[in-house]
């Protein structure tokens, strides 16, 4: 096949692209406000732009059989104080993109959601069926782009996929400096021998999921038979809490750094598990790297970690 992946040089952009260029091939395109090319693949066929310029979109999907839509600003934070921002990317982008590939004939699009739409759920693991919240306007855009992506699809006959993503990690995570993702956060912390700062008790929960796990996920649902039009969950389905993580961390890094307490609060769910039962049925999938497997070869594979340990 011939696939285009939307936010290709990002984190989920760079291992996908990567992955799927064994076997089809690759174009990848992406701004670089967060991404960085030097990581893919030399098979893979770069383009640096925005995945609002609708010419650019119609010259690279002709040929194109699925495009993955990863393009998004992702940070929870930033989000609060830059909705318009967020709305213009992650809303405004997804339709400039469904435009494109409603008028040049692309037969399925893919869309990397967020479990972020459920908010707080009352019912854990949570389902695809549960009542959606969303608490930020990054939550708000990643549920717009699934509305708009479905309603598109099935006015002009096109396949649509959306996968909720919960908490991706894994080597070539964004790493910001201010509301930095947990996991990279931990790793970064621990080999460098600051402390570990959790909000409360950390009785906090999330679902990690494994980069590679997600990727599997994304892969299947290209070319899935029973897929169109639905909305599936990707995620470990267990359950962890931030101390857990933490000190998960300290053991496979053998730091001595401190766990220290912050009065602060964390914001977002107190709980969050994703019901993966639906992935496992339409997708066949099933993760495969255990947390702290994950995090060893995180350790093991992003020089960022690596150069620091002693």
């Amino acid at each position: 096949m011939r696939i285009l992946i939307t936010g290709g040089a990002g984190f989920l952009g760079v291992a996908l692209a990567n992955a799927l260029v064994t076997q089809h091939e690759v174009l990848a395109l992406d701004d670089l406000t967060a991404g960085d090319p030097e990581r893919l693949d030399a098979r893979v066929l770069f383009h640096r732009g925005d995945v609002r310029d609708r010419p650019k979109l119609w010259t690279l999907l002709h040929g194109v059989d699925c495009v993955y839509h990863l393009a998004a600003r992702v940070l929870v934070a930033e989000s609060l104080l830059y909705p318009r921002e967020y709305n213009e990317i992650n809303v405004g982008g997804t339709v400039s993109l469904l435009e494109a590939c409603r008028d040049v004939g692309v037969s399925r699009v893919v869309l990397s959601s967020s479990g972020a739409v459920y908010g707080a759920p009352s019912l854990l693991p949570v389902p695809e069926t549960t009542a959606l919240q969303p608490q930020s306007p990054y939550a708000v855009s990643k549920l717009a782009a699934e509305y708009y992506l479905h309603t598109i699809g099935a006015l002009w006959g096109f396949t649509t996929v959306a996968l909720r993503i919960f908490n991706a990690y894994g080597p070539g995570q964004m790493l910001p400096p201010s509301h930095a993702p947990v996991a990279p956060r931990f790793l970064q912390q621990a080999v460098g021998g600051g402390s570990l700062v959790i909000f409360g008790a950390g009785e906090q929960t999330r679902d990690f999921v494994y980069l590679d796990d997600a990727v599997r996920a994304l892969v299947a649902a290209g070319s899935a038979a029973t897929v169109n039009r639905r909305t599936i969950n990707v995620g470990s389905g267990v359950e962890t809490s931030i101390l857990e993580l933490a000190r998960l961390t300290l053991h496979i890094t053998r730091s001595k750094s401190n766990i220290l307490q912050s009065s602060a609060d964390s914001g977002g769910a107190a709980r969050m598990q994703a019901d993966i039962a639906l992935a496992h049925e339409l997708l066949g999938y099933t993760p495969q790297v255990a947390l702290e497997e994950g995090l060893r070869r995180t350790l093991q594979l992003d020089p960022r970690f690596r150069q620091d340990v002693q």
